[in-house]
């Protein structure tokens, strides 16, 4: 059999060309603005703050980044996907998640221009000065979470932009000035945290970011009105330890059918506690303690039998008047706090028998909080049945008629002054 030599090798150099290209074509390599990012965010940091052994550290770009990804040149920080780019494949940035490890740096000396990074974790490092302005850039952002640094200066406006953010986590920086209304925009959001810094001014209107669920601004000085038009989503609210102030009105929770928490705490609100914080079927929690409330008002009819609440925490406040029956009929109602209050009257029947014998479908009290007030005469009976530590139960600092330091709830503080409690009263 005669073979024609030049025509296979013609052959099989088409052969190895062939192969070459698609090989080629199949390796991904990292595009050339995403290797210089990763750079910026490297030559940026603080050289006494880049330990061994941080992510960071071992970042080694003699190699393709992507390429080498979780090898010894890139132990971590970010993570690749590949695109199609052109006729062939490339590498894009779309995570870029650093360890805790205490790096120093300005993150205004970084591009930001990572067209395809979706999610960005800067947790727990020590990251100062502003949030740029450039991470607007980052138009697939999902997840901001910049966390536990030392970022100072206003929010930028333009972070608003980032409008398909679903996580926007800020807490704990030193961050000034006012809620960007441009927050407003983020129609996706479902999580959002700004505690812990020092941000002021009235809350802007977020009533359009309809998939809110979780909120929390505490540890701000947020000033104003609580808003009456917060999204319809929202499951949680915190807004503890602002400079909040004013009436709380009934549609805090009336157009709020899926919350289950709210805390106001250590603010300066006043007037009434609304019925219908009482009244609501999922609510679960409750804390307005520190504020100045006067009044307590009571659900109509048996409207409280329907609440959700478990715990309930009124402490530190103006309140006035007779201990509310109601509190003592509510099904799911286990720890119920009214320390330090001007409450006066006797400790209804009904308190103790949720304490000691519920009944069906009522949850005992757990917790019963209620030294620091002006309640007087003898103790329930049922209470006196109370074997320490059955319950964290407090009547101490009150006006009752027996209360000694050998019964367990009446440790922690003397009863009032018989001159101190006839006051109380109006008695001279």
């Amino acid at each position: 059999m005669a073979y024609n030599l030049p025509n296979i090798f013609l052959s099989f150099t088409i052969f190895l060309f062939t192969i070459s290209t698609l090989f080629n074509n199949a390796v991904s390599k990292t595009y050339w603005t995403d290797v210089h990012v990763l750079k910026q965010i490297k030559q940026g940091i603080v050289p006494d703050s880049l330990s061994p052994g941080s992510c960071i550290s071992s970042w080694d770009f003699s190699v393709d980044p992507c390429d080498n990804l979780f090898s010894d040149k890139f132990t971590c920080g970010f993570t690749c996907e590949d695109v199609v780019w052109g006729n062939h494949y490339i590498s894009r940035v779309t995570e870029l998640g650093l360890d805790q490890a205490s790096y120093s740096a300005s993150l205004s000396s970084v591009s930001w221009n990572l067209p395809f990074l979706r999610s960005l974790d800067l947790t727990g490092n020590n990251f100062s000065g502003p949030i740029p302005a450039s991470l607007s850039n980052l138009t697939r952002l999902t997840k901001l979470i910049l966390s536990r640094n030392s970022l100072s200066g206003a929010i930028p406006d333009s972070v608003g932009k980032l409008t398909n953010l679903e996580e926007l986590v800020l807490d704990n920086n030193a961050l000034v000035g006012p809620i960007p209304k441009s927050f407003s925009g983020f129609i996706d959001l479902k999580r959002l945290e700004i505690q812990g810094n020092q941000l002021s001014g009235d809350f802007p209107d977020l009533s359009r970011l309809s998939t809110l669920s979780f909120m929390d601004c505490s540890e701000n000085k947020i000033s104003g009105k609580v808003p009456t038009n917060f999204p319809a989503s929202l499951v949680e609210i915190s807004m503890r330890n602002n400079d909040l102030s004013g009436n709380l009105k009934h549609e805090i929770v009336t157009k709020l059918p899926f919350l289950q928490v709210l805390d106001l705490s250590f603010n300066q609100l006043s007037g009434s506690v609304p019925a219908s914080l009482f009244t609501h079927p999922i609510l679960q929690q409750l804390s307005l303690s520190n504020n100045d409330f006067t009044s307590i008002e009571v659900p109509s009819g048996l409207g409280s039998t329907e609440s959700g609440l478990i715990a309930i925490d009124l402490s530190n406040n103006q309140l006035s008047g007779l201990l509310p029956l109601f509190l003592g009929l509510m099904p799911k109602l286990s720890a119920l706090t009214l320390e330090n209050n001007k409450l006066m009257g006797l400790i209804p029947t009904q308190f103790a028998l949720k304490t000691v014998w519920p009944g069906p479908g009522m949850a005992p009290f757990e917790r019963l909080l209620l030294g620091g007030n002006f309640l007087f005469g003898p103790i329930p009976d049922p209470l006196m049945r109370l074997e320490p530590g059955s319950i964290h139960i407090n009547l101490a600092d009150n006006c009752l008629l027996v209360c000694p330091d050998t019964l367990f709830f009446c440790q922690g503080g003397d009863q009032k002054s018989s001159e101190e409690c006839r006051n109380s009263i109006g008695i001279p």
